[in-house]
């Protein structure tokens, strides 16, 4: 048997629309859950957990909409261990084609104490009743006892025993606060499965949160001791510091499995792309160095590290990006860049140079790199430009103007230089907001087939000098082009990426059509 057939399939439970959503300004419109809830599918998870159902009418139908919709995944209806939620969400789960009721009710003193204000008795009366109702409706109840990992684990032992002998299928123990260890969290599967009556029968579910760090080694740990069902969120979005990531854990996974011999069914190429659109629809801004998909994921500045990443890219990176979805513009130019990668990154756009000239292009740029943190693709041009006494770039945005007012369209003037015909030209346009209006005109300027995607815009430094950093990228035939322009002024900023990124569309299809041409195709 080979170690692939051998491996463990662990089930990828997505709690983003449930858990992720409570996580403070996260909410969702009912329209834009729906939209997640088809990407999370296509990524391939196993389980949806779509939301709380009791707690809204609009909660409800977007569950109820999920359920009808997705029929090749999993759907997990959330309810306390009270019976107007268990009827929420049934109802708002009957028609998907497979689903199950995660029923949960606090195990810890603590929460016994000051939350639910229950005896131990009552709790375990409680949680009988309610696992016993909802097995009237459904096959697969999943059960969790909150905050187990402060349980003492006499307690948590009776609850889970309780719930099994109600008719719980699958049991998930859960980090609630995020406080457990690895090495103490792990072996607690271990004595569940072996110290409770029935233990041996049930599948195990364990469901993280991050507040110490460790949500993800948690749950590696839970899967080391026989847990097969993890529950995650995108770009780890959650309560407090938040779940387990599915990213990460799924890398994690990807990257490590045979060692650990599991498996999950992602499919791993929509990584970025749902990360992006979960960061989007919820405003939560990515973490630069945020694993997997922060932008400093898989990019590096130091001439060390981009020497070795040109030379093999496995001497820096222990996953390929681009397997994730992720554009490849793994190298960031800096003050501490090397010839090789400026050499490198000018290539991309079918430039050549001298040995005279990249030196002089090497002096430029390391006088422009003290003078601001990155050199963007569209200051590298300008430079290049001036070392080769050319206009390198099909086009430069040279003059640019937006009229702003409260109660009106947003009209903007943009000037742009085309080298092919050496003819400056003049265009306005108008939209609802500045940056709309200008991008009218840049369109109108550059008639290229590319789809404005996304914009990034951070901030540099603090104070009202502060200035910004705009990142647009565009898609154009399958491909994706990032282009990044600094400025105090913003809308010039994005401007000058968005001229930057089109650019870059470009000129890829100048230096394809050169090697089709030189391959006599």
């Amino acid at each position: 048997m080979t170690i692939a057939a051998a491996k463990r399939r662990i089930l990828i439970f997505d709690t983003t629309l449930r858990d992720g959503e409570q996580a403070p300004g996260a909410s969702m419109k009912p329209e834009q859950k729906i939209v997640i809830a088809r990407q999370l599918a296509r990524l391939g998870v196993d389980i949806i957990e779509p939301g709380f159902p009791v707690s809204s009418p609009g909660e409800f139908q977007a569950i109820q909409q999920i359920s009808r919709e997705l029929q090749n995944v999993e759907i997990c209806g959330f309810a306390r261990c009270v019976k107007a939620d268990i009827d929420s969400a049934v109802a708002a789960t009957q028609d998907a084609a497979r689903r199950r009721l995660h029923l949960f009710i606090s195990s810890s003193q603590i929460h016994l104490d000051f939350q639910l204000r229950k005896t131990q008795d009552q709790v375990i009366e409680m949680l009988r009743g309610m696992v016993s109702y909802g097995k009237q409706f459904v096959d697969q109840i999943e059960f969790s006892p909150m905050d187990a990992s402060r349980s003492s684990e006499e307690f948590l032992f009776r609850v889970v025993e309780a719930a099994i002998e109600e008719g719980a299928t699958i049991i998930n123990i859960p980090d609630t606060m995020g406080y457990a260890l690895p090495e103490e969290f792990g072996p607690l599967f271990t004595r569940v499965r072996e110290g409770v009556r029935g233990g041996d029968k049930v599948i195990y579910s364990t469901h993280c949160h991050n507040d110490l760090g460790l949500a993800v080694a948690n749950s590696l740990a839970a899967i080391r001791h026989g847990v097969t069902q993890v529950e995650v969120s995108v770009n780890g979005v959650g309560e407090r510091a938040g779940n387990c990531s599915l990213e990460e854990l799924v890398m994690a996974i990807e990257t490590r499995g045979d060692s650990m011999g599991v498996e999950t069914g992602i499919s791993t190429e929509h990584i970025y792309e749902t990360s992006r659109l979960v960061s989007r629809t919820m405003h939560f801004p990515i973490a630069f160095n945020k694993p997997i998909v922060g932008r400093n994921a898989f990019q590096h500045e130091s001439g060390i590290h981009q020497d070795g990443l040109l030379k093999n890219r496995n001497t820096y990176e222990i996953m390929d990006p681009e397997a994730m979805g992720i554009p490849r513009s793994m190298i960031i130019l800096g003050k501490h860049s090397g010839r090789h990668a400026i050499k490198h990154r000018v290539a991309e756009y079918g430039i050549k140079l001298g040995d005279s000239e990249m030196e002089d292009l090497y002096n430029r740029f390391k006088a422009k790199a003290d003078e601001q943190k990155i050199i963007t693709d569209d200051v590298l041009m300008q430079l290049v430009g001036e070392s080769t006494d050319s206009i390198v770039q099909p086009y430069t945005l040279i003059d640019l103007q937006v009229l702003a007012g409260t109660n009106r369209s947003r009209i903007a003037s943009v000037t742009i230089f085309s080298s092919e015909d050496g003819e400056e030209r003049t265009y306005t346009g108008s939209g609802e907001g500045p940056l709309e209006a200008v991008i009218h005109c840049i369109r109108e300027a550059m008639p290229v087939d590319a789809v404005f995607e996304d914009l990034e815009l951070h901030s540099l430094s603090t104070g009202e000098d502060a200035s910004g950093e705009a990142v647009v990228t565009v898609a154009s035939g399958g491909q994706r082009n990032i282009g990044t322009a600094i400025h105090r002024d913003i809308i010039l900023a994005a401007a000058k990426a968005y001229v930057s990124a089109v650019n870059g569309v470009i000129l890829a299809r100048r230096k394809n059509e050169e090697r089709k041409e030189a391959a006599g195709e």
